[in-house]
C-alpha cells in the first residue's frame, strides 16, 4: 500500500516522498522492514522517543505529531492514536461497517454480560465474535487477549479477521481506558450498555468525574442506548445524550425489571418483566448481580429485535463465565471454594454479599490488591471484605512494582475498623494453602482478585499462577 492511501483517511500533511508500505505498528519492538511506526503519545511514554529506534528497525514511514530529524517520510497528524485508529480502519477495508457492534462498558459485569449476549446471539443463528478480559473468540476458536479492549491497529485487524470468518454479531466489552486513549475511534455501535459505575481506575483517571466521561463517550457513537436505571450515576450519564435509551432495574421505574427473585448456590431465578410479558428466568450463576447482568442483556437483545424466547433459551443454557463465582472441585471436602475475579469494593461486596446468602457456614475470604493502580481502595476493600467476611487471609494480588507487604498494609487499615479476624499471609499460594488446611465443615472459601487470571505481575515479569491447578494439586483434585 501507498503511504498516501494509508494516510487518506485522516487529516495529516505528507512530509517527504509517498512510498510503499507495509504494517502499521505502534511499537517498535514489532517494527519490521517496511513498516509504519505511529509515535503514539501515551500515559507513561512517548512513541516520539522510540522513533529512531524504529526507523533502525526498518520503518519505512512514521505517523508523528511533529516534524522529527529522521530521514524518513512523515505523516504530520493532530493526534497520534486518532490518526491511528483512522488509519487502521481503513488499511484493514472498515470490517467493522457490515457488523453488527455491541459495546458494554461499566466497572463490573462487563465479561459476564458479553457471555450472556453471546448464548442469546447464537440462540439466535448468529455466528459471534467476542472481545473481552478473558479472550477474544470467534464462534468457539479462542484468540488470547492481553487488555480488555485492543489497541485500534489490534482491534481492526481482528475485526477483519472475525468478518472474514463471516461472524454476524460483535459483543465487545469496552473499557474506559480504551475510550480515553481512542482504541475504539470511528467505532459506530448499534447498542451501547452501561452496566453500572463504582470506585476504580483513578490511578489513571484521577477524577470520578473523568471517569464517568470516559465512560460516557461510548453513547456519543452508538446508535442506541441500554442503561441500569438503578445505578446512581445513571442520569447523568444519559444527560444531554440524543439516541433511543431502553432501560432496567429494580428500584427504579424502567423498561426491564425483576421480581420473585431466589438466590441459591445453583444459580438465581426471577421473573423478568418487558411491556406486557413477563418470563420466568434461570441462570446458572448465582447473585443479585447476575439478574442485573441478565436484564442488560436482554435489554440490548430487545433493542436489536432479537426474540424473548432466545434470550430465555441463551440465558438458562450458558455455562458459568470462567473467574466469576466459579466453583473448584474440591473432591471429598464438606467445603466449598468459589474463585471470583471482584477486585473493586462494589464487585467485591456483590460476591460477599451473595455468598452470605447461601453459605451454610463461615464465609472465608482470601484477596489483596493489585500494585501501581488506585491506592484509595485499598482500605475500602478491606473494610468491605470484613464487614461481609467471618475469616480474612489478606494476601498479595498483583503487587508489579510495588512492594507487596506496602498493599497489605494499605487493606488492613480498613480490614481494622471492620473488626474482622484475619491473617496476613503475603505468598498467595501459602495463603490458599492456609485457607484449605484451616476449612471447616460447611465453609465457602472466597479467592478473590485473580479469577480468571493465570499469572502474577511480581517486578515487572508475569508469572504462572492459576489458581484453579493450585487448588486442585493442594486437595489432590487433579
Amino acid at each position: 500500500m501507498r503511504l498516501s492511501k494509508l494516510a487518506k483517511p485522516t487529516e495529516h500533511k505528507l512530509l517527504g516522498q509517498d512510498v510503499e508500505v507495509g504494517e502499521l505498528q505502534y511499537n517498535s519492538r514489532k517494527v519490521k522492514a517496511g513498516d509504519v511506526f505511529c509515535c503514539i503519545v501515551g500515559t507513561f511514554a512517548d512513541g516520539h522517543a522510540y522513533a529512531a529506534q524504529a526507523v533502525e528497525q526498518g520503518a519505512a514511514a512514521l505517523v508523528v505529531e511533529r516534524e522529527l530529524p529522521l530521514a524518513v517520510p512523515q505523516v504530520l497528524v493532530p493526534n497520534t492514536r486518532i490518526a491511528m485508529a483512522e488509519m487502521a480502519a481503513g488499511y484493514y477495508g472498515y470490517p467493522a461497517k457490515d457488523m453488527t457492534i455491541i459495546g458494554i462498558t461499566g466497572t463490573n459485569g462487563k465479561t459476564s454480560t458479553t457471555y450472556m449476549l453471546k448464548a442469546i446471539a447464537e440462540r439466535m443463528g448468529k455466528k459471534v465474535g467476542l472481545i473481552g478480559t478473558i479472550r477474544n473468540m470467534i464462534g468457539d476458536f479462542i484468540i488470547d487477549t492481553e487488555r480488555t479492549t485492543p489497541e485500534s491497529v489490534d482491534l481492526q485487524r481482528i475485526f477483519r479477521q472475525m468478518k472474514d470468518e463471516q461472524v454476524d454479531v460483535v459483543i465487545m466489552e469496552v473499557s474506559s481506558h480504551s475510550l480515553d486513549q481512542k482504541r475504539v475511534h470511528g467505532i459506530q455501535f448499534q447498542v451501547g450498555e452501561f452496566t453500572n459505575l463504582t470506585q476504580d481506575h483513578l490511578d489513571y483517571h484521577k477524577t470520578f468525574a473523568n471517569y464517568l466521561a470516559a465512560k460516557k463517550q461510548l453513547f456519543y457513537q452508538s446508535d442506541k442506548a441500554v442503561v441500569n436505571i438503578d445505578d446512581s450515576h445513571a442520569q447523568e450519564l444519559l444527560a444531554g445524550l440524543d439516541l433511543p435509551v431502553m432501560t432496567f432495574g429494580i428500584r427504579e421505574q424502567a423498561d426491564i425489571t425483576a421480581s420473585e427473585i431466589d438466590i441459591t448456590t445453583r444459580g438465581v431465578q426471577f421473573d423478568l418483566h418487558y411491556r406486557n410479558i413477563t418470563s420466568r428466568m434461570n441462570i446458572p450463576i448465582p447473585g443479585l448481580f447476575s439478574v442485573f447482568n441478565a436484564m442488560g442483556a436482554a435489554g440490548v437483545a430487545l433493542s436489536l429485535g432479537w426474540s424473548l424466547d432466545s434470550i430465555k433459551s441463551g440465558l438458562e443454557n450458558m455455562v458459568s463465565v470462567s473467574g466469576r463465582l466459579e466453583p473448584l472441585p474440591t473432591g471429598k471436602h464438606a467445603f466449598t471454594v468459589l474463585l471470583d475475579y471482584a477486585h473493586t469494593p462494589d464487585a467485591l461486596e456483590n460476591v460477599l454479599k451473595t455468598v452470605r446468602g447461601f453459605a451454610a457456614g463461615r464465609v472465608v475470604t482470601l484477596f489483596g490488591c493489585g500494585g501501581d493502580r488506585d491506592h484509595a481502595k485499598r482500605p475500602i476493600m478491606g473494610e468491605v471484605a470484613g464487614r461481609y467476611s467471618d475469616f480474612l487471609i489478606v494476601t498479595s494480588d498483583n503487587p508489579r512494582s510495588e512492594d507487596p507487604m506496602a498493599i497489605i498494609q494499605d487493606i488492613e487499615e480498613g480490614v481494622k475498623k471492620s473488626g474482622c479476624e484475619h491473617v496476613i499471609i503475603e505468598n498467595r499460594r501459602e495463603a490458599i494453602r492456609y485457607a484449605l488446611e484451616h476449612a471447616q465443615k460447611n465453609d465457602v472459601i472466597i479467592l478473590a482478585g485473580k479469577g480468571h487470571e493465570n499469572y502474577q505481575e511480581i517486578n515487572g515479569g508475569k508469572h504462572h499462577f492459576d489458581e484453579k491447578e493450585i487448588v486442585a494439586e493442594l486437595l489432590g483434585t487433579d
